[in-house]
């Protein structure tokens, strides 16, 4: 990955009293030199009914709110300012929310986005149908999901990687979350810890009164044994910060969120796959499990040679006219 030196942050509520994305964008610039854009995709429907009732054109309805929109981001600014980072202001009339982000980021090739997590929970959290989903499977560069208030203060950074490279997995996804840890860590004056999942290798008999009984295959015990000296070989590979290696027994969507907890970790770096017919709409596995389940903010990236698919072009407003019976 390359240096971060461009960094776009995405507004949701121009009105929220706290904005722990911009406080924690701030953070970033500042540790590594870098710019900001504050960016607020206007994507809300426009009534057709408001507007003639305003005698109002569209333009000139868009030519408004944007202003509006633009003077509460410079107003925002300011404050950003003050800590003497360098960032500029945008609002695009575009739709939907994380289309209009990934659009505005390709324009401006930014390094990274950063961006507050929704609160909701996903019903089916495989289904990409939510705004957090589509900018992980469409953004062209990191993204950083932002789930909690608490600014970094020599946070702990948890990557996970697998230096089995299996599941398509390819080694220069991996090699970029080491470097960026490793970038995060230095300009933040963190903490490293690199973890890897093991599944464990065991079988559930059927028992008596009591229930199952879980059978171990006798190969837990050599599977850990490699995985650790493979995860060593990979990291050795790398010139990083002071770290820890840490091998989890385990499915990663159960591993992950423990161990990020009995770290304390305020970061966890992950990768996420791409995959191809009808299983495009999917981000990794791994990363679609684990999401909801850690507390703490989550660092998604994906292979070097991915593509957006997000046409270029802004859409503008969304029209709609209400019923007729509603009008009528």
């Amino acid at each position: 990955m390359q240096p971060i030196k461009n960094i776009l942050v995405a507004i949701k509520d121009l009105d929220a009293r706290t904005l722990p994305a911009l406080r924690k964008a701030v953070q970033l610039a500042k540790a590594n030199g870098a710019t900001l854009e504050l960016f607020h995709a206007l994507s809300q429907t426009v009534l057709i009914e408001a507007l003639e009732a305003r005698k109002i054109s569209l333009r000139e309805f868009e030519t408004e709110q944007s202003a509006k929109a633009l003077r509460r981001l410079n107003t925002i600014a300011q404050r950003v300012r003050k800590h003497d980072v360098e960032v500029t202001c945008a609002v695009e009339w575009d739709y939907p929310a994380a289309e209009a982000i990934v659009r505005r980021a390709l324009k401006t090739r930014c390094d990274l986005i950063v961006a507050e997590r929704h609160a909701s929970r996903h019903v089916a959290g495989w289904l990409l149908a939510y705004t957090d989903w589509e900018l992980l499977r469409q953004a062209p560069c990191p993204v950083l999901l932002v789930k909690t208030r608490k600014p970094y203060h020599r946070p702990t950074v948890m990557t996970a990687v697998d230096p089995f490279h299996e599941n398509a997995k390819p080694a220069r996804l991996d090699d970029a979350l080491l470097a960026v840890s490793a970038q995060l860590v230095t300009s933040l004056k963190g903490r490293l810890q690199i973890v890897h999942c093991v599944p464990s290798a065991t079988l559930v008999a059927a028992g008596w009164a009591s229930g199952p009984v879980v059978v171990d295959t006798g190969k837990t015990s050599q599977r850990l044994a490699q995985a650790r000296k493979a995860l060593a070989v990979e990291v050795a590979r790398h010139p990083l910060p002071s770290h820890k290696l840490a091998v989890l027994e385990g499915s990663a969507r159960e591993a992950l969120p423990q161990a990020a907890r009995a770290h304390k970790a305020s970061l966890v770096v992950m990768g996420a796959m791409s995959r191809s017919g009808l299983q495009r709409l999917l981000v990794g596995n791994t990363a679609e499990a684990v999401l909801d389940q850690l507390a703490c903010d989550v660092l998604v990236m994906k292979p070097g040679k991915f593509q957006s698919k997000v046409p270029r072009r802004t859409r503008g407003a969304q029209l709609m006219a209400l019923p007729s019976a509603m009008t009528g």
